[in-house]
């Protein structure tokens, strides 16, 4: 673990004043038309800003490399292997879905990035969320089908999409959660899942939907925002939370994680917040100064990583910008900040640069985010001081 007080040793912030001062307009600047989802909750407004922290990592880019001389795609889905050591990623099959691909998006990366598994051809199209159980099965939560234009390419695309698939440490299908090709409501379908967390216990959670974020309109038919909790056996058992801004509300919980005293922590992306809940779905906190995240992820000593790949004047008004934050999951307290990457367009809907979907961390502390937009594959963030 990484010391909580440090000099900043790196970073991809402009050089220059006038190059900063630049930065600083477009992430204060009033956006000149309103866009669909920007609402947010009242209380965002007096959060200030957590972009100033020491950087004590180095970024490597494009870590990692596929077989077959494959290119990475969007990669949102990453998550460490019980060893602690290997890395498993979803890439969205060197684009950004799997509808029109044969390949295996499902990868188990070694520590030097090579391919050491890789599974799950024909059997997901958009991989969005991951888990590893205490098993090493692994959970991929498939947020869509084959869209219109993908089905006019190719007709024989594989219907899946909103469901959740349980997979052996080999590949082997196990369990799927809800209906391939078919929206719906448990106990037999899924909305759109964004992830799956498998608790201790054995139970399992998913998260949905992915479009909730964009809309302004609880009675729109995307506003669909709810959090299912499922048997160890995929028995359908109980969902809460629901479309909204109040507290325990959410809009499109976009990633899930859980602290050693067994507190599922949600990225509520539409609202900027991180929400907490216990595991019978009770609202126990809310957090705002991790900024609008994408991804979460929270590891043995309680670390918590966060990665912004969408803020921006729109959708996280106040300066906010993209970019990992570092902190604690039992305090709350943020410790470091890694800052954007730069980028001829930015990720997300706008703003400045770019950063990652997903986050996981090995045993020593390395991070690796999975990229998605105009970034693709994995990124490494490598902490160069002294651990305790």
């Amino acid at each position: 673990m990484l010391p909580r007080t440090s000099v900043s040793i790196s970073s991809d912030r402009p050089a220059g004043a006038a190059t900063a001062a630049v930065l600083l307009a477009l992430l204060l600047v009033t956006p000149v038309s309103a866009q669909r989802g920007t609402s947010g909750p009242p209380e965002h407004a007096d959060v200030e800003p957590v972009n100033h922290l020491p950087n004590p990592y180095e970024t490597v880019r494009d870590w990692g490399t596929l077989p077959d001389g494959r290119s990475w795609g969007s990669v949102s889905a990453v998550n460490v292997d019980i060893d602690g050591v290997h890395i498993w990623a979803g890439d969205r099959c060197g684009a950004n879905s799997c509808a029109l691909s044969d390949v295996d998006p499902i990868v188990k990366l070694d520590p030097d990035g090579n391919v050491v598994t890789a599974f799950g051809a024909g059997l997901i199209t958009w991989p969005h969320g991951i888990d590893v159980d205490a098993a090493g099965n692994v959970w991929i939560a498939d947020a869509r089908s084959p869209n219109a234009r993908e089905l006019e390419q190719r007709p024989d695309a594989p219907m899946n999409g909103h469901v959740v698939r349980k997979f052996s440490p080999a590949g082997e299908l196990l369990m799927t959660i809800g209906t391939p090709g078919e929206v719906g409501d448990p106990p037999t379908h899924l909305n759109a899942p964004n992830d799956v967390l498998v608790a201790p216990d054995g139970s399992i959670f998913v998260a949905e939907s992915h479009p909730a974020q964009y809309t302004d309109d609880p009675e729109a038919e995307t506003a669909v925002s709810r959090i299912h909790k499922y048997a160890p056996d995929g028995t359908y058992l109980m969902s809460f939370s629901k479309w909204g801004y109040a507290g325990g509300d959410t809009r499109s919980p976009h990633s899930l994680a859980m602290d050693s005293r067994g507190r599922l922590f949600v990225a509520d992306r539409g609202n900027r917040r991180i929400q907490i809940y216990d595991q019978s779905g009770n609202h126990l906190d809310t957090w705002y100064q991790f900024s609008r995240i994408s991804g979460l992820y929270i590891d043995p000593n309680d670390v918590l990583y966060a990665i912004d790949s969408e803020s921006d004047p729109n959708y996280n008004p106040g300066g906010w910008r993209k970019g990992l934050r570092v902190g604690s999951a039992a305090t709350g307290e943020v410790w470091y900040f890694v800052p954007e990457h730069m980028s001829e367009r930015p990720s997300g809907m706008g703003g400045y640069g770019s950063m990652g979907e997903g986050v996981t961390a090995d045993r020593d502390g390395n991070v690796y985010a999975g990229e998605v937009g105009p970034v693709q594959g994995m990124t490494k963030f490598i902490p160069r001081l002294t651990r305790r």
